[in-house]
């Protein structure tokens, strides 16, 4: 029997989820669409700048799966890129972080990095 699927932690979900190919005028193309978790896997390595090992710390998989989500997202935003395709951004086995525990372990979240800074400091004049 399968192991089951275990939830990724998300810090939050994309502020923008669909993307389309400026000129484009044909609604019946084929969609590329991207899972919130390969996303945020994407968010956490390529633009935050983690190693695949941090992002599995923050997301609570292992990092032998990171590196399956961010191949798989890779993949696809090659995809669309090169053959011109919508790209959305939608579904996937993911938890949301609600932002109100101190430290979750997420670390990604900047909710939770700028309020850590925040706190520190405000220990620190007191």
């Amino acid at each position: 029997m399968p192991r089951p699927k275990k939830c990724r932690k998300v810090c939050c979900l994309p502020p923008i989820n669909e993307f389309i190919p400026a000129g484009e005028n044909s609604p019946c193309r084929e969609m590329v669409v991207m899972t919130v978790d390969e996303y945020e896997a994407v968010r956490l390595i390529d633009n935050e700048g983690f190693s695949q090992e941090e992002c599995s710390g923050y997301m609570n998989i292992a990092r032998t799966t990171v590196q399956q989500i961010y191949d798989g997202a890779r993949k696809k935003i090659a995809h669309a890129l090169v053959e011109g395709l919508p790209l959305k951004i939608e579904g996937g086995d993911y938890s949301l972080c609600d932002g109100k525990e101190r430290d979750c372990g997420c670390g990604g979240c900047r909710r939770h990095r700028l309020g850590y800074i925040g706190e520190t400091q405000k220990e620190e004049n007191s």
